[in-house]
C-alpha cells in the first residue's frame, strides 16, 4: 500500500497542474486529482506496468467529463467567464523548462485553451505541454494516432493564431505594475498608457456573486474605467505584488479579505493587450493558500 501512495504521489504534480490546464479551475482539479487517486486506490494494480500512464488516462478522462457538464453550466454563466487564478512559484521549476510551462498557465493561454474542443485541448496539453507520446494520447483518447496528431496540429494552429505564449521581459512587467500602481494612486493613465495597446481590452468576472462588469472593455474606456472606477475603489495599499498564472500581477484585499485579482496578456511587442480582474469569489478561494510550481503543478504552502 505505501508503494502505491509513493506512486500516486509521484504523480500528483503533473496530474494537478494537466487537469487545471483542462479546466481552469484549480477546485476541479483538485477534486479531479482525488478522484484519480480513489481509482487508484481501488484498483487492482499488479497488472499495471505503467503507473504514469494508468494515472493520466483515469484523470484526463474524469477531466473530460467535467468539461462536458461545465460547458453545459458555462452557457448560463453570468458575465465573462475567466480561469480561475492561482497563485505560482518557480522555486521548483526545471530552467529549461520554466518559460514554455509559464506560458501555459498564463490565463490569456487558458482562454485560448477554452476555444479548443475537450479533445483537441487534451490532446495538445498532453503532447506538447507534458510530453506524452502519441501512442499514449491514442490509448487515454481512445483513437487512432493519426487522429490524435490532427487534433494536436489543429490545437497548435489555434493557439498559435491567438499568439498567447510571449516571453515578456521581467523588467517591462515590473514597469506594467509600477504603472498601474500609479494609476490607481493618480486616478491618471499617462504613465500606464505607453504600456498598453491601442485597442487594450479590460474583462472582469464576477460570475453574478458580486458587482463587476458584464461585459468586455476596449481601449479608451478602459483607460476611463482605471482612471475613474478603479481609482475611487481601491487604494494602492490594498494591492499586493503576487505571481498569478506565472506571471506578475496583483493581489487585492479589503479588510484583510481577498476581493480581487489583476493579471495581464502580453502582445509581441512588449504591450498589454488584456487585463483580466477576477471578482468571483468563488474563485478567489484558494488563492495565497497553495501555490502552483509552473514546471509541475503541485500545492505548496505558501511561508
Amino acid at each position: 500500500m505505501r508503494d502505491a501512495v509513493d506512486r500516486f504521489e509521484a504523480a500528483r504534480p503533473m496530474l494537478l497542474g494537466l487537469a487545471y490546464r483542462l479546466l481552469g479551475s484549480r477546485a476541479d482539479a483538485e477534486d479531479a486529482v482525488q478522484d484519480t487517486f480513489l481509482k487508484w486506490q481501488s484498483n487492482e494494480r499488479d497488472g499495471v506496468e505503467n503507473a504514469q500512464a494508468w494515472l493520466t488516462t483515469v484523470c484526463t478522462r474524469h477531466c473530460l467529463d467535467l468539461l462536458r457538464a461545465a460547458d453545459r453550466a458555462r452557457v448560463d454563466y453570468i458575465g465573462t467567464w475567466l480561469p480561475e487564478p492561482v497563485q505560482t512559484s518557480d522555486d521548483d521549476a526545471d530552467p529549461a523548462l520554466a518559460t514554455a510551462l509559464d506560458a501555459s498557465l498564463t490565463v490569456a493561454f487558458l482562454l485560448a485553451l477554452q476555444r479548443l474542443t475537450p479533445k483537441e485541448r487534451a490532446a495538445y496539453l498532453l503532447h506538447d505541454i507534458f510530453d506524452r507520446p502519441y501512442s499514449e494520447i491514442a490509448a487515454t483518447l481512445e483513437l487512432q494516432e493519426p487522429a490524435c496528431r490532427q487534433l494536436v496540429t489543429r490545437a497548435r494552429e489555434h493557439v498559435a493564431t491567438a499568439r498567447v505564449r510571449q516571453a515578456t521581459p521581467r523588467e517591462r512587467q515590473a514597469r506594467l505594475l509600477a504603472a498601474f500602481r500609479d494609476a490607481i494612486a493618480t486616478g491618471s493613465t499617462a504613465l500606464l498608457a505607453g504600456l498598453l495597446r491601442e485597442d487594450v481590452r479590460l474583462a472582469a468576472d464576477g460570475g453574478g456573486k458580486v458587482t463587476a462588469l458584464r461585459r468586455v472593455m476596449h481601449g479608451a474606456e478602459v483607460h476611463r474605467f482605471i482612471a475613474a472606477g478603479l481609482h475611487a475603489w481601491w487604494t494602492p495599499d490594498m494591492l499586493a505584488d503576487a505571481t498569478l498564472n506565472a506571471a506578475p500581477g496583483f493581489v487585492v484585499r479589503e479588510h484583510g479579505v481577498v476581493t480581487a485579482t489583476v493579471t495581464f496578456a502580453w502582445d509581441d511587442d512588449g504591450r498589454v493587450a488584456d487585463i483580466f480582474v477576477m471578482r468571483n469569489p468563488d474563485k478567489l478561494r484558494t488563492v495565497e493558500r497553495c501555490a502552483i510550481p509552473p514546471a509541475a503543478g503541485a500545492c505548496v504552502q505558501p511561508h
